[in-house]
């Protein structure tokens, strides 16, 4: 079942681009020469995420709490609340506020809920599904940002979190069956390993495309896939050895 959420748009069309360092919370900025970034945060979960429709009260919450300046390089901190996505090294990036926060809320998750996100980066996304779930496991296949957001994470005292380098097509099967499944590259179809590693009755949000994607919903009843289509995106291509020539 395909059906488009067109709702969600709000009667603007987005198209929102994904290519995919500890401070103090007062730190000085140009744009914000009082570094209050907790206004910051306040500013852009009102202007970017509520009024575009992202209305889950635990979502929003955890947007506020966890403090994006955190997840970038030095020189965009006075960037790290605006709509945009920011590079992180590795030529990847950080994701689009907006679209970090439909993706969450996309997934409907229960405090007691495990998720696997696919695409760690910086450790942005996992910080938020951690203030939401009991446990997420996140896999990243540059070791490099893999290694940096798991020491970021325990620095910031995020326990329930676990992270490894690898190939996420494959997903983490030893700690399946997950109850959601989040993936921030676009593979060119629903990558099969995921979709066995879903519990009955999870959910998962992913791009799905090559060129140009569209944001998916997949829900997982009696064994079969309940599909909505979403909104049209742009992300990096999932990479990796478990993308070549599977279906």
């Amino acid at each position: 079942m395909v059906r488009k959420m067109a709702s969600m748009l709000l009667g603007f069309f987005i198209i929102p681009v994904v290519f995919a360092s500890c401070m103090n919370e007062k730190r000085g900025t140009e744009l914000n020469p009082k570094g209050d970034f907790k206004a910051m945060r306040e500013k852009m979960v009102d202007t970017q995420i509520k009024k575009r429709g992202v209305k889950d009260p635990r979502v929003l919450s955890a947007l506020l709490k966890v403090e994006r300046h955190r997840f970038v390089p030095e020189e965009y901190f006075s960037s790290a609340y605006s709509d945009q996505p920011l590079p992180i090294g590795e030529g990847q990036t950080i994701s689009q506020p907006y679209i970090v926060a439909l993706m969450t809320e996309l997934l409907e998750l229960k405090e007691d809920e495990k998720v696997l996100e696919i695409g760690t980066g910086s450790g942005y996304q996992a910080a938020i599904l951690a203030e939401l779930v009991e446990e997420v496991y996140s896999i990243e296949i540059i070791e490099s940002l893999a290694f940096v957001a798991k020491n970021r994470l325990l620095k910031l005292g995020y326990q329930n979190v676990k992270v490894k380098a690898g190939d996420g097509y494959l997903g983490w099967p030893e700690a399946a069956p997950f109850d959601a499944i989040i993936v921030t590259a676009a593979p060119d179809h629903i990558p099969k390993p995921l979709i066995e590693q879903l519990k009955e009755g999870g959910r998962m949000v992913l791009p799905v495309g090559i060129y140009t994607q569209e944001l998916k919903k997949i829900v997982k009843q009696s064994g079969k896939l309940e599909t909505t289509d979403v909104i049209p995106v742009v992300f990096v291509p999932m990479t990796g050895e478990g993308v070549k020539g599977k279906r």
